[in-house]
């Protein structure tokens, strides 16, 4: 997954938990510490701010808006984000997190898409010469 699908459904998982009344101290724990890190990257963008209140009540109605908002401040190039999302989703979903679900290192990657169930068509081109 790539670094904000990672952000928005550790959001999401910790947010469902959380209304299903099935999440422990621990989840709720690291449901708040990445909320407040997230909270922290959207600092100031009301916008940001007000997709990130309303998902946790709608998690699928928002999502878009959240991860369309933490893309917007490269919240996915934010290592504490990313590693408070991924260990939430160690506790939410510890087979996945086993099997590397959760892990993302796309380092001089290009044309890489990553997640389930995605299309994307590339086109490269021969570089113009100097």
């Amino acid at each position: 997954m790539d670094p904000v699908s990672v952000i928005v459904a550790a959001l999401t998982a910790g947010a469902v938990a959380g209304a299903q009344g099935t999440a422990t101290d621990v989840v709720k724990d690291a449901y708040a510490g990445l909320k407040a890190l997230v909270r922290r990257r959207l600092a100031g963008r009301v916008s940001g701010e007000v997709a990130v209140e309303q998902h946790e009540r709608q998690p699928e109605a928002w999502r878009g808006a959240v991860e369309a908002e933490l893309v917007d401040v490269d919240a996915g190039g934010d290592v504490a984000v990313v590693e408070a999302a991924q260990r939430l989703m160690a506790l939410l979903d510890a087979e996945g997190s086993r099997a590397g679900r959760y892990q993302v290192d796309a380092r001089g990657a290009q044309g890489v898409q990553i997640g389930d169930h995605g299309t994307q068509t590339n086109t490269f081109t021969t570089p113009p010469s100097v």
